[in-house]
């Protein structure tokens, strides 16, 4: 079943729960439209590595929107983006952790013979494909900052 169909079903699901499947309904709803919209630009069918692309983008805007909220004492919005990161997240592959990025990130500036902060650029093109819907960027981009002693 492709990453759509799920979103499909998972819809449909939300919609019998009534009231309970409230916030899943109209995040699903949300990414639904997301992915569309992103189908529309591209004049493409999605598959799902572009899906989780797009899923990705999402969470990300709402870790930024959910920083800014708190940043202006709005604790109930940011409980509400945290909900919608959750439900999110159920369609993302497993997350890499810390360790995992920090592995994957010593690898590539070993391949890459990288020699110091002022390949930083290279190094995340490299990494960047590897991480892409597994890993936060900020996080990746930190840990990458860290080895090469920025």
């Amino acid at each position: 079943m492709s990453l759509k169909d799920r979103l499909v079903e998972d819809m449909k699901v939300a919609m019998k729960a009534k009231g309970e499947g409230k916030v899943k309904l109209s995040v699903i709803r949300m990414a639904r439209a997301a992915i569309k919209n992103a189908e529309i630009d591209k004049r493409q069918e999605f598959n799902d590595t572009q899906v989780i692309e797009v899923l990705a983008r999402e969470v990300k805007m709402r870790r930024d929107a959910m920083a800014e909220f708190a940043k202006a004492g709005r604790p109930e919005m940011v409980k509400s983006l945290e909900e919608e990161i959750a439900i999110l997240m159920d369609y993302l592959p497993q997350q890499l952790s810390e360790g995992e990025i920090r592995h994957i990130a010593q690898a590539v500036i070993v391949d890459l013979g990288v020699q110091g902060p002022k390949d930083l650029g290279k190094v995340m093109g490299a990494l960047t494909p590897k991480t892409k819907g597994r890993a936060d960027g900020r996080l990746v981009n930190q840990i990458v900052r860290e080895l090469l002693g920025l």
